[in-house]
């Protein structure tokens, strides 16, 4: 189980902090975001992104360092003309 707390909307991205990275990501658009972690044998480990301000979806993560794959999965809309996949 990973431990998850809300962390902060900025900076935008993956920002480490010495013990724990919080993560960011900007989306206008999404109505639910997960963060999916990869370990080197390729299990992915997802975690629902909670927190939202305005429309940046955030949570940090102690323990989590540099060097962590990481990749986002954004529910909403799927309406390619209007550049929703």
């Amino acid at each position: 189980m990973v431990n998850v707390w809300p962390g902060t909307p900025y900076p935008l991205g993956a920002r480490w902090d010495g013990r724990g990275t919080n993560f960011a990501v900007f989306s206008e658009h999404a109505e639910a975001v997960e963060l999916c972690l990869f370990d080197r044998e390729g299990y992915e480990l997802r975690i629902a992104v909670e927190e939202q301000t305005a429309f940046i979806w955030h949570c940090y993560l102690p323990g989590v360092g540099p060097g962590q794959r990481y990749g986002y999965r954004m529910h909403g809309p799927h309406d390619p003309s209007s550049g929703h996949r």
